[in-house]
């Protein structure tokens, strides 16, 4: 809280200085000069290499058109900072933490794109220089799945499905606020993914069961523990671990206790790949919770899903604020099956039945066709919507 009353008065500061250096000018060049100063057109800002799936393809969009583009990054290791082919998108590392938000919160575009929640509630604040704030979801997941007021700062949001649109509007009507601008522009990185899984020879995901949780005090590893892995383990089948990348930052101490308890050899496999379409295509079915990996395996893969039932806690997300389920939850019901603790000392037969039950490959067929919209034209979407938008503030 401190940190985040500096960063502000910091901000202001810096404005207050800008702004009367350049009253100065003003006076001293007799009126003639330009106050507006450098600002770019676009900014785009990911959080953390591992969103470069979604903002690749619009990179690449805005490459193929010829439209400048500044690519800023938090993570030193963005794959994206090894891109050489670019000639108009600017890939720059602008430093961690407390240091990437201070560039942030005085930079100069007339838009910037996210997929960053949180815009104005923690220590990113809005700039007065940036014209509008859009954020592109990094799943075809609820839209009311982020930490509280995880949205209600941008100007722009754009979606992957129709139903996702009621949910920021309950979401305004519940908190008194002005409606966002929202586009449903499809899924960018599943869109990529597909791409990629239509050239991947066949996997051999025989009795390969993958478990891929949320993280925090809902997620399956915080709540089952070890024993779903002993489960898997007695099950006879191959079975992955893939925890949630912020895992890694939260509970930090938890993961590194069950790598401890199941080392290499002990029948777990640990996976903690960037990118997870390999690790997805080798699994013949996925174990999660509420987690959005359950939308990027069931439809991209064509695969059944197994999920933990009755866990989701939604008291800090912007879910606690309905008084009634999330549609995904309902989605989950249609394609997956759902776990509870005690069917974990039978879940091999668990297993066998989502292999073979196909109701859920017909479910999987109409949750597709909602919240994965536009198929194969997110990118392009995208970019238009931008340059649609920057077209008006030109005006």
């Amino acid at each position: 809280m401190l940190f985040t009353l500096l960063v502000g008065l910091l901000s202001a500061g810096y404005f207050f200085l800008r702004k009367f250096a350049i009253k100065i000018k003003f006076l001293i060049s007799g009126g003639k000069t330009k106050t507006r100063g450098v600002r770019l057109p676009y900014v785009v800002f990911s959080d953390d290499k591992r969103y470069w799936n979604v903002f690749e393809p619009i990179c690449n969009e805005f490459e193929r058109r010829g439209i400048d583009v500044a690519y800023w990054t938090a993570s030193p290791d963005d794959p994206a900072l090894a891109c050489n082919s670019y000639e108009h998108v600017k890939c720059e590392f602008i430093g961690e933490g407390n240091k990437a938000f201070a560039r942030l919160n005085t930079m100069a575009a007339d838009i910037c794109l996210s997929t960053t929640p949180g815009l104005q509630v923690y220590q990113w604040k809005r700039s007065k220089e940036v014209g509008r704030y859009a954020h592109v979801l990094h799943s075809v997941d609820t839209a009311a799945g982020y930490r509280m007021f995880g949205l209600d700062y941008y100007d722009d949001v754009l979606l992957s499905g129709e139903f996702q649109i009621e949910e920021l509007r309950e979401l305004e009507r519940l908190r008194g606020l002005p409606e966002k601008a929202v586009e449903v522009v499809g899924c960018t990185y599943m869109d990529s993914m597909a791409n990629s899984v239509s050239k991947m020879s066949s996997a051999d995901s025989e009795r390969t069961v993958l478990l891929a949780p949320s993280w925090g005090e809902s997620g399956i590893l915080s709540v089952y523990g070890s024993e779903i892995i002993d489960a898997l383990i007695n099950s006879d089948w191959q079975v992955i671990v893939r925890p949630h990348p912020q895992s890694m930052k939260s509970e930090r101490e938890m993961i590194d206790a069950l790598m401890s308890k199941y080392p290499e050899g002990s029948g777990v496999e640990w996976n903690f790949d960037i990118d997870n379409i390999e690790c997805l295509s080798r699994a013949s079915v996925l174990i999660s919770d509420f987690s959005g990996v359950v939308y990027d395996y069931a439809l991209v893969f064509d695969r059944p899903v197994i999920y933990a039932e009755g866990q989701f806690d939604p008291a800090v997300y912007d879910a606690a604020w309905f008084d009634h389920p999330l549609q995904k939850f309902n989605h989950f019901r249609s394609m997956g099956i759902p776990l509870s603790k005690n069917q974990l000392p039978t879940i091999g037969k668990v297993l066998e039945a989502a292999l073979t039950d196909d109701d859920l490959a017909q479910g999987r067929r109409t949750v597709r066709n909602e919240v994965w919209q536009h198929r194969g034209k997110a990118a392009v979407r995208v970019v238009d919507y931008l340059v649609g938008k920057r077209d008006e503030m030109m005006e």
